[in-house]
């Protein structure tokens, strides 16, 4: 039992040190690329948030503001 919580707790302790690095000034430009955005083309963003808001017949909902229902 005892190499058990021993071996959970190194575990966790080696896994915890990864959150500790930061990224650098300098490291940045790689996370600013086109490849490394969520949706790397705008165009096609567009265009599947166009037809999906046909389909659903509502606006909005994709923001910040609210659902196509009007609440806040």
């Amino acid at each position: 039992m005892r190499f058990r919580s021993f071996t959970a707790l190194g575990l966790c302790w080696l896994l915890g040190g990864c959150a500790l690095q930061q990224v650098q000034p300098w490291e940045k430009d790689m996370l600013a690329k086109d490849e490394m955005q969520l949706t790397p083309d705008r165009i096609e963003d567009y265009l599947d948030g166009h037809t999906y808001s046909n389909r659903e017949a509502s606006s909005g909902g994709k923001g910040v503001g609210g659902g196509g229902c009007g609440c806040n």
